[in-house]
């Protein structure tokens, strides 16, 4: 079970950490499943155990656990669960900040998610562990059990933010015990959003008052909005849990050649979000190169999807670099100076700490990337 963008969920790494020699073999077969779906690993373990290729632990374990808690995404126990538990414990912050967190025996017979499971991905990587291992993954969160989406991962699927994470309790619980809920979008195009979300219906209202009224015919929802300090507001006193998410600024970058007609650029473009998985009515603006200004394409794409296009100069993409960018071409090098268009023009344009969630995709005559912003 691979699932898409996984590498980017977990993209400051997976630290797998052991402290008995019993679970040395348990941990590489763990980091060779993680590799094999292109998710990047490190394994840990004392220093008296410690093999080639392994990171020695010097201090004493829970010294050890507080660096690696800041640095990864996600951490790999392969040991009694109390043990971890008891060494994360002190560090939590909650359950959108914290990073996975999965317990495994030392025999490699089951994979636990402990923390994070939903917004964190730790349901997931103990399933894709135990696919991995030939293990059983074990996950106990409830809206996994009764096989319904939780509000956290319809947030990560939508690429949302959850601006009131108090409200998460009560509208997971509705969730959980089969009420009824809708995903109410406030304020967007009903052209531009998708009919169903992680196997929600989805309502559309033009403002948050329409939209509230729309809740208050439900046991609760959640609402997508641009304004969620308003809709906060607005929320104040409300009979029913409504957990608000609020879209991040997402920005597509193109390059086209010249040939390419502004159909087959809208094209290009929408295929691009549905790999993603976002919706086309979170686009912020398009970016592109400074010299595609008079490509009937991507301005003709702009003025279908009714978006702005920010075009940024040669200069500029020349210079920047990115943690993120693919390798140069160097048939765009040689043609403009610079060894690629889509994923500087979007991260530029997306600003200070954006991340590509989708890099460069070549489709037809139209290359496109999609960056988030933080």
């Amino acid at each position: 079970m691979l699932l898409e963008g996984a590498e980017r969920m977990f993209e400051r790494g997976v630290a797998i950490i052991y402290v008995t020699a019993a679970g040395s073999a348990t941990a590489n077969r763990i980091a060779k499943a993680l590799k094999g779906a292109g998710i990047s690993c490190e394994i840990f373990a004392p220093i008296k155990y410690v093999r080639e290729g392994e990171k020695a632990m010097q201090k004493h374990f829970s010294d050890e656990i507080k660096c690696i808690f800041s640095n990864f995404d996600a951490i790999v126990g392969v040991m009694a669960a109390g043990i971890l538990i008891r060494a994360v414990a002190p560090l939590l912050s909650g359950k959108l900040v914290d990073p996975a967190v999965v317990c495994v025996d030392v025999s490699g017979k089951f994979v636990v998610s402990l923390l994070s499971g939903h917004y964190g991905g730790a349901n997931y990587l103990a399933k894709l562990i135990a696919d991995g291992i030939g293990a059983t993954a074990v996950v106990t969160t409830a809206s996994e059990a009764v096989g319904r989406k939780s509000v956290e991962e319809v947030a990560r699927s939508l690429h949302c933010k959850v601006a009131n994470p108090e409200s998460l309790v009560d509208v997971n619980t509705l969730i959980v015990n089969g009420r009824e809920i809708a995903l109410v979008f406030a304020g967007f195009s009903s052209l531009k959003v998708p009919s169903s979300v992680c196997g929600y219906g989805v309502k559309v209202a033009e403002s948050l008052d329409m939209a509230l009224e729309t809740l208050r015919e439900l046991d609760g929802g959640i609402l997508i909005t641009r304004e969620s300090l308003e809709a906060l507001k607005a929320l104040t006193g409300f009979s029913r849990p409504v957990a608000v998410l609020e879209p991040k600024t997402i920005i597509v970058g193109v390059g086209a050649r010249r040939e390419a007609d502004a159909e087959e650029v809208l094209e290009a473009i929408n295929r691009a979000l549905e790999m993603t998985g976002v919706p086309a009515a979170f686009v912020s603006r398009l970016a592109t190169a400074d010299i595609k200004r008079d490509s009937e394409g991507i301005t003709g794409a702009g003025h279908k999807l009714s978006l702005p296009i920010q075009f940024v100069s040669a200069d500029a993409l020349r210079e920047f670099s990115h943690k993120d960018l693919s390798p140069d071409t160097e048939v765009v090098k040689r043609r403009i100076g610079v060894g690629g268009v889509c994923e500087r023009a979007a991260l530029i344009a997306a600003g200070g700490k954006a991340r590509l969630i989708l890099r460069k995709v070549k489709l037809g005559r139209v290359t496109v990337a999609v960056a988030e912003a933080e």
